[in-house]
């Protein structure tokens, strides 16, 4: 059973019959809103991208995965490739997490979505993030990201080191930047 989490909610990752999750995948999922014309209403394309942000317990940045690197260094994280229009159902980009094989230096995954075309939110609606146990394809956690406006981007959640365990915090920070690298301030602000 899925939870509909509402931003700031933190929810733990511990496996509901007991063990610890091992694989999951961070699934970005939305739609252009139709342009309306003289003539009707017309498809646009929008291209938004889904990053994860590796950091340490000291909060530096220790590695990045998004549509320029698909896979961090360790190995353990797994961009699945850029989708450019957002056309389609389900999830348009997907990124998948070795639990087990992150470096044990990775405190927390932050994952975050930004318009490399530079559009802004007012023109994306469906737009959710979730969590899915990729060993049983089992949705965990969603998140609705709510607030259209004029931000083309947002720090959506973070997976981060409980202890021996995970859990997730949905986060749905607005920001402004085209790139992981432009909202890295954005991000610091919720280590």
């Amino acid at each position: 059973m899925s939870i509909n989490m509402t931003k700031g909610q933190k929810v733990s990752l511990a496996k509901r019959g007991g063990g610890t999750l091992t694989l999951v995948r961070m699934g970005l999922g939305w739609d252009a809103v139709k342009k309306r014309g003289l003539f009707g209403s017309k498809s646009q394309s929008i291209d938004l991208d889904a990053s994860a942000l590796l950091f340490d317990t000291a909060g530096n940045l220790v590695d990045a995965v998004w549509f320029r690197q698909l896979r961090s260094q360790d190995g353990a994280v797994q961009h699945t490739g850029d989708n450019l229009t957002g056309a389609g159902e389900g999830d348009d980009e997907s990124i998948v997490v070795d639990l087990t094989r992150l470096s044990p230096g990775t405190a927390q995954i932050f994952f975050t979505v930004n318009s490399f075309t530079g559009q802004d939110f007012s023109q994306i609606e469906n737009a959710f993030c979730r969590l899915i146990d990729e060993t049983t394809n089992e949705e965990l956690a969603r998140y609705e990201l709510t607030g259209s406006g004029r931000h083309n981007a947002q720090i959506m959640a973070k997976v981060s080191r409980d202890g021996g365990a995970w859990s997730m915090t949905a986060i749905g920070a607005t920001a402004s930047g085209r790139t992981f690298q432009d909202l890295l301030p954005a991000a610091a602000a919720h280590l």
